[in-house]
């Protein structure tokens, strides 16, 4: 594992599948100003990395984030530094939706404010069978309008409801359940399964992904007759595509294809 932009997020590649981990286990990955920075520049590289597939996101120590950094939010309470660092964290969220590869968290521990948001940004999350999840910023006053624009997306809007208007965590099989994690492991097993799923995705059109997952957010805010619209250009872009000859011919000849990505 290698340092990513500080020693405050580690990167490591292998086999197409790039993981970052969060590293301030002592203050269970909270996300610093200068912690959310490192995120963002390290996307930004794998945007443009056409040797990563994959990202993985995860946390170093007992736990995978326990949201914003609070010490430092009140070590500097003026309206700028809060401006700044809400905006960062919008940023980043948005960064992940935007990067052309899929991202799957694997969350161990506690994932819990903007950590609960991190996860329901990720494309996929693949949790231990002991993780819990939290919205609690209404027990400090402060309400998590922020995770609530990811939460409210990924889990059925009364749960999530619940969830930001009580503050109580929920368990891993409950995220399972609510649709806010994909699959459960042993927490040991967590990122085996995890880079399980990564190999799985891996196996398909580079280039189809990065279509996908883009219609998929895109047609997600329009209407239904817009949806159906834009997903049939897209699709007709799709079948005009090599790889989309490609995967057709190979599954009609009963062989595997050789993706081109394009």
């Amino acid at each position: 594992m290698t340092a990513a932009s500080n020693d405050l997020l580690l990167r490591n590649d292998a086999g197409g599948i790039c993981t970052l981990t969060l590293n301030r286990p002592a203050q269970r990955n909270a996300l610093s100003i200068a912690l959310m920075e490192a995120i963002i520049a390290e996307l930004d590289r794998i945007k443009t990395d056409g040797g990563v597939r994959v990202a993985i996101i995860t946390g170093a120590g007992p736990s995978f984030c326990s949201g914003h950094d609070l010490k430092e939010l009140r070590a500097d309470p003026s309206r700028a530094h809060v401006e700044k660092t809400f905006a960062l964290c919008s940023t980043m969220m948005q960064r992940i939706i935007a990067l052309p590869q899929p991202v799957i968290a694997a969350v161990h521990g506690i994932a819990t404010a903007a950590g609960c948001q991190l996860v329901a940004t990720c494309d996929l999350a693949v949790a231990a069978e002991e993780a819990h999840f939290a919205t609690p910023g209404v027990n400090i006053g402060l309400f998590c309008s922020t995770p609530m624009v990811a939460l409210s997306r990924a889990v059925p809007r009364k749960q999530a409801m619940e969830m930001l208007l009580t503050g109580d965590p929920i368990d891993a099989r409950t995220a399972l359940r609510l649709g806010l994690v994909n699959r459960l492991a042993p927490t040991a097993q967590v990122m085996e399964e995890a880079l399980a799923l990564a190999a799985e995705i891996i196996a398909k059109s580079p280039f189809t992904l990065k279509i996908g997952k883009e219609a998929f957010y895109r047609q997600a805010e329009l209407g239904l007759a817009a949806a159906y619209d834009y997903a049939s250009q897209v699709m007709t872009e799709n079948m005009m595509a090599l790889d989309a000859q490609e995967g057709i011919d190979a599954f009609l000849a009963k062989r595997k294809p050789e993706w081109k990505g394009c």
